[in-house]
């Protein structure tokens, strides 16, 4: 695998990364960035064969562990094989996730449950396990994916909610963890052109682009650069922070100007000013 195009070869050289959710979307193109950087990279996730076939392609220093991030024991197994194999845990990235499209008023208390469990509680049972093995390193890097616009995803609230509260974990295991040499930062992720969006039709992905004034879906590898240079030395500086890589998507409601603000030939109204007064 070629150098990354954005940071110094070696950068994360002697490293070992925990990447879950790795084997598809943006857990695989993080990996392939931590894997170009130097770093030795483990993904993690419940299916076996997709994690394989991506190995595959990643290439050496890549390895796979199945395991099921919704229990305790299934996260600890995850991290002791990282451990096994590697001797060490440097990076934690805490990329699984989902939810499913749903009105808020449709959301039975089941599902609600269920996407709770694996966003926000598989995020802390991981951070829990790797926390060993990152103070045993000397210190080291956690990044809890979530994602944006923060002003709100209709048809997906139970998400939205869970991973809000990813966030707000994330700032206060960071000051927790200042003393440890170990940064926990959350990575919010916009709308990007993996194959998480193939289940939709051509219309909502032409949609979805719409809505990110590049008027285009983020590459993987752009999310990527951001999550390694949440590991570089950088690090600690991050500490606590959300950062956001969604083409400016979080402030952005629209084009300008707005139809419905236009008149005449498309020019915005101006508000005539008072002229001074006079003594």
């Amino acid at each position: 695998m070629s150098g990354s195009e954005v940071f110094a070869d070696g950068l994360l050289a002697g490293r070992v990364a925990l990447v879950t959710g790795g084997g598809t979307g943006l857990g695989r193109a993080t990996a392939a960035e931590l894997l170009r950087c130097g770093a030795s990279v483990v993904i993690a996730g419940r299916r076996a064969d997709v994690l394989e076939a991506t190995v595959a392609t990643l290439g050496e220093g890549a390895g796979y562990v199945a395991g099921d991030i919704r229990t305790e024991a299934g996260a600890q197994a995850i991290v002791d094989d990282a451990v096994s194999r590697h001797g060490r845990l440097d990076i934690l990235v805490n990329n699984a996730g989902g939810q499913y499209f749903v009105p808020a008023e449709g959301i039975e208390l089941k599902g609600w449950r269920a996407v709770w469990r694996l966003n926000l509680g598989g995020t802390r049972r991981m951070c829990e396990a790797s926390l060993p093995a990152l103070r045993a390193a000397g210190g080291g890097t956690i990044v809890n994916v979530t994602f944006s616009p923060h002003n709100g995803l209709p048809g997906m609230t139970h998400s939205g909610a869970a991973r809000a509260g990813v966030e707000g974990y994330t700032r206060e295991l960071a000051a927790e963890l200042f003393d440890d040499d170990i940064a926990v930062i959350a990575a919010a992720a916009g709308h990007f052109d993996t194959d998480a969006l193939d289940k939709y039709p051509p219309t909502v992905r032409a949609q979805t682009a719409g809505g990110v004034p590049m008027q285009r879906l983020g590459r993987p590898e752009e999310h990527a650069w951001m999550v390694a240079l949440c590991a570089s030395p950088l690090r600690m500086a991050l500490s606590g922070a959300v950062l956001t890589v969604d083409g400016a998507r979080d402030n952005f409601y629209g084009g300008w100007p707005p139809a419905a603000l236009t008149v005449g030939e498309g020019e915005v109204p101006t508000e005539e000013r008072r002229p001074p007064a006079t003594r």
